[in-house]
């Protein structure tokens, strides 16, 4: 049965040869980015950012701590009731803490958001250019091979990123 099934299937791509005729090429985005100045600036924003970010949270857990141990190390003084209404504002320091950061480098915090508004204008760019590079190669299928499925093997021929490299002017000659 199954070789009826891949004689059938095999006959079929022999007889279409409009799926053999469709031209294809593959670039490297990853590579194509990393030779742009302002994909680049944008990364180094990126990571200052959220270093900074990183730090000011980093702060506020070192402040809860410092708070925390204090509690602890004057619980003997406290009556219950005085230590049950400490121990509810550091839990919701902790709380604040933690929705804050959260809220930034949450899956659609303002970490997300602002990685989104510097990368997205730059890959813009990239895709624009690959597409101009497609059509003028008339390429149905390009493909990327910086991500997506692995491409266990590709034939340089087939490989376009040079172009969407000198389209963009980004090639040395162009430098």
């Amino acid at each position: 049965m199954a070789n009826k099934v891949f004689i059938l299937i095999f006959s079929f791509l022999l007889n279409n040869t409009s799926l053999f005729s469709q031209k294809f090429g593959y670039v490297n985005t990853d590579f194509i980015l990393n030779q742009m100045k302002e994909y680049q600036d944008a990364l180094n924003e990126i990571n200052s950012i959220s270093k900074s970010w990183e730090n000011e949270i980093s702060g506020m857990y070192k402040l809860a701590e410092k708070k925390e141990i204090s509690l602890k190390a004057e619980k003997i003084l406290l009556t219950e009731e005085m230590y049950n209404e400490k121990r509810k504002i550091i839990d919701n320091e902790w709380n604040e803490i933690k929705n804050y950061q959260q809220k930034i480098f949450g899956l659609e915090g303002l970490f997300f958001l602002k990685k989104k508004e510097l990368i997205e204008p730059i890959q813009d760019i990239v895709f624009e250019s690959i597409e101009r590079v497609a059509k003028k190669n008339r390429l149905q299928i390009v493909f990327d091979k910086s991500s997506g499925p692995v491409l266990l093997y590709t034939n340089p021929i087939h490989d376009y990123t040079d172009y969407v490299l000198e389209d963009l002017g980004l090639t040395e000659k162009n430098n």
